[in-house]
């Protein structure tokens, strides 16, 4: 996974290639920050998408092909084979693996705390990663996507960069109506359950056995985040503390309803919920209230800007990063 919430070794990665091939994939602000400074040592860029108005859009290519990705492929590895293309990879490829290990996704094991990268990782233990997992928006969305370990394309549901808060729950009642064998966990966060939740009445009505898991850290997690990184930690307009209980709506609908509190019930919990098929059952989780996502590049920045774990001195990060970016930002809106 690459940008503002991306793996650090993915991120680093880019930065280090000197040949960048993108397939399917557009050049957003997520992953490109600033598009000047992003993939900077690549010495030739390819972009293969089926729009062509994404080519050239954000980032300057040296090379590209519209069309569709299966049949261009084919075309490339054909290609390749008659001119009898061949190359050693294993210098890189151990590049890569260091920077695996070097910057591999963890937390606090020890925390006494409810982690919600641990609540991910056990769901993932349970389903042996073949769930279907739908997503809302905000810090949930990101720790999903870093943490669940994805087997096959198609598995996570989510609006992305949309920023479509409550998309998780109507999403995965479409999901479980699409795939009546397939475990489906929505993965949400208790400002964007709101949203929608008056949708447990459609998924109570059809007994269908989505389980909904709530990272319940009583904020609007992602914009507290920024808020404590960025501005002084001066929070404004975050604190759901008085969200409703949601064990007891979740009985008022006539689902399941579980609560845990404590790290040692987490396992209990998610194999109840497993166990239980006739109706949706809502878990709601109270993870460690103040948890952060990372890494993080800001806004606008690049990869030197990348914040790997909490900094000790909040000081240390400036919200419009370098002067540098800025000036950058503005010749780009001149030129154009």
């Amino acid at each position: 996974m690459l940008g503002m919430h991306g793996t650090a070794f993915a991120n680093y990665a880019v930065d280090d290639c000197d040949f960048l091939l993108a397939l399917g994939a557009r050049f957003d602000d997520r992953v490109a920050g600033n598009p000047q400074k992003f993939a900077a040592k690549a010495r030739f860029i390819a972009h293969l998408d089926i729009d062509a108005s994404e080519i050239n859009k954000v980032k300057r290519v040296d090379w590209s092909h519209v069309g569709l990705m299966t049949d261009a492929l084919q075309a490339l590895l054909e290609y390749g084979r008659r001119r009898g293309f061949a190359n050693d990879f294993s210098e890189w490829q151990r590049h890569c693996d260091r920077l695996r290990t070097q910057y591999a996704m963890n937390y606090d094991r020890e925390s006494e705390l409810i982690q919600p990268y641990y609540v991910i990782e056990e769901i993932n233990r349970l389903t042996r990663g073949e769930a279907i997992i739908s997503t809302g928006v905000g810090q949930h969305q990101m720790w999903a996507a870093q943490f669940y370990k994805f087997t096959r394309p198609h598995q996570m549901i989510t609006s992305g960069g949309l920023g479509t808060m409550g998309f998780g729950l109507p999403a995965g009642i479409g999901a479980q109506f699409g795939q009546p064998d397939q475990d489906v966990y929505i993965i949400t966060g208790d400002g964007s359950i709101q949203m929608c939740i008056q949708e447990l009445m459609v998924a109570t009505i059809y007994k269908l056995p989505i389980k909904i898991c709530i990272l319940n850290n009583q904020y609007l997690g992602m914009v507290r985040q920024w808020q404590e990184l960025f501005w002084d930690s001066r929070y404004s307009s975050v604190d759901l503390e008085a969200s409703p209980d949601f064990l007891m709506l979740a009985q008022a609908y006539g689902a399941k309803g579980i609560r845990v509190e404590k790290l040692e019930d987490v396992k209990a919990a998610l194999a109840e919920a497993a166990a239980t098929t006739d109706r949706p059952t809502v878990l709601d989780f109270r993870i460690a209230k103040e948890e952060n996502v990372y890494p993080m590049i800001p806004s606008g920045g690049v990869v030197e800007n990348m914040v790997v774990q909490r900094p000790s001195d909040l000081a240390e990060l400036d919200p419009y990063m370098e002067s540098e970016l800025v000036e950058d930002d503005i010749k780009v809106l001149a030129a154009k």
